[in-house]
């Protein structure tokens, strides 16, 4: 009883995680309307959850750092850098140019991507049943795009991958990241990896732009701060707490909600319509994440078992 309480529970706490991180791309898609670059609204929400990042990195002291190597520094510099800094300046670019919804789409084959790069890299083994659940993945997107080219043509094309190429960078970042977590700890690790992801976006912002970031209008303002805490601190701990009580491979089944919760936000607060095309798309899609991500569970099972 008290075992079927904590998994709702944590069942429950995913689900707003992967709504919250959901409504990122709602919010970005209402600031453009306020002509705000990319780069900008980027910087907006990495410098209004920077203090809180650095309240916590404060507070959570390290159990014991004998483990953890000069390497492992270097480490977490990179995977800060791709997997919160060019990931999320990828998803902004892409935002520009193809719908939320959409976007939510591509960006949910990144576990796909997870599976090939660990067999590129780390050379493990990919199950035939995984295979085909990758084949039915892209087959999903491919039949989204399809209602997509003929009204955006290269606009969407462009769209679709950069969205893409924050999926990657993403899933580069999951995978190289697993080995440092237990090292370092989920807060420390997720608060040092978005300070680094901070520090990266400044930087840009110094030596690509400089323009005034006082220009805008009030509305731009606090949809980054809402991205900041609502789109960003709080469901990086959720989904880290909930990956914690329930294991990733459960939460990664859990998580084929993201794309239709985008859909239901980009419906709400975006007027977006979304043809029969990409309702089916979007099903395939998830169909096919849910089948590595069920695979991937009966693995885990079976290892502890």
């Amino acid at each position: 009883m008290l075992f079927s309480k904590i998994k709702n529970s944590a069942v429950l706490i995913a689900i707003v995680g992967i709504v919250l991180f959901s409504a990122k791309a709602i919010m970005v898609k209402l600031a453009y309307q306020y002509n705000v670059s990319s780069l900008h609204l980027l910087l907006f929400r990495m410098l209004f959850s920077l203090p809180f990042y650095l309240i916590i990195l404060y507070f959570d002291k390290p159990k014991s750092t004998q483990n953890i190597k000069k390497q492992d520094y270097l480490w977490l510099l990179f995977f800060g850098f791709i997997g919160y800094y060019l990931a999320s300046y990828f998803d902004f670019l892409g935002l520009q140019y193809i719908k939320a919804g959409l976007e939510r789409i591509i960006l949910f084959v990144y576990p796909t991507l997870v599976l090939l790069i660990s067999r590129i890299f780390l050379k493990e083994r990919i199950s035939p049943k995984q295979i085909i659940a990758i084949l039915i993945t892209y087959f999903g997107v491919i039949i989204t795009f399809s209602g997509e080219l003929q009204y955006n043509g290269d606009h969407i094309l462009l769209g679709g991958f950069l969205i893409f190429l924050s999926a990657l960078t993403y899933a580069s970042y999951l995978v190289g990241s697993g080995w440092l977590i237990p090292k370092f700890g989920v807060l420390r690790f997720t608060s040092y990896a978005m300070i680094i992801s901070s520090v990266c976006v400044i930087i840009h912002y110094l030596i690509f732009d400089r323009t005034s970031v006082f220009q805008y209008s009030y509305q731009v303002y606090l949809l980054g701060f809402m991205m900041a805490i609502l789109s960003t601190l709080i469901p990086s701990f959720l989904v880290s707490l909930a990956i914690k009580k329930i294991g990733a491979s459960n939460f990664s089944i859990i998580g084929s909600i993201g794309p239709v919760s985008t859909i239901i936000l980009a419906y709400i607060f975006l007027d977006e319509r979304l043809t029969l095309m990409q309702l089916l798309g979007a099903v395939i899609v998830i169909i096919g994440i849910t089948l590595v991500s069920f695979n991937k569970s009966k693995k885990t099972k079976k290892l502890v078992g």
